[in-house]
């Protein structure tokens, strides 16, 4: 089971240049997150792999590299094409966590997209995939307020 996991804006921003633009101020959110993908395998991009001063713990974490590219702290194991490492984890459930390039590569592979919708546009220099027409919507929690921030939770399905 592949599941994407994001939290965007209305549209569909992700990051900017400086980071996620709301990080911190949805703690709520980071809960959800800590949640859904504890006991799970994780795989990010490099990007991604840079904002984490340590693994997240209670899961495995993967980090998508370029073959030969610089070793990565304790804890995190490299993978250098995404398709044998999803064939080998068939099994369990593998959780794409970011960045944009990671979940452009990794959408049309996956089962389910858990997405915390936020109202407004933060401005953002990256961006989350087009996913409405392959996926539908199952489920809707929301919205809620924390930070100032009005957002839902929501989960898709692909519908292939």
């Amino acid at each position: 089971m592949i599941r994407l996991i994001a939290a965007m804006d209305e549209r569909r921003g992700i990051a900017d240049d400086s980071g996620i633009p709301w990080q911190g101020r949805i703690p709520s959110d980071a809960a959800y997150f800590r949640t859904q993908t504890t006991g799970g395998v994780i795989l990010m991009g490099f990007r991604t792999y840079e904002e984490f001063d340590r693994p997240l713990g209670g899961r495995t974490n993967f980090v998508v590299m370029r073959p030969g590219g610089r070793p990565l702290r304790p804890g995190f194991e490299s993978v250098e094409d995404l398709s044998p490492f999803l064939a080998a984890h068939a099994g369990e459930v593998v959780w794409v966590i970011g960045g944009a390039a990671l979940y452009a590569q990794a959408l049309p592979l996956a089962d389910e997209l858990y997405l915390t919708r936020l109202a407004g546009d933060f401005h953002c220099t990256r961006f989350f995939p087009a996913f409405e027409g392959p996926f539908v919507l199952v489920s809707s929690e929301g919205p809620t307020e924390e930070g100032g921030i009005e957002f839902r939770f929501e989960v898709w399905r692909a519908s292939g």
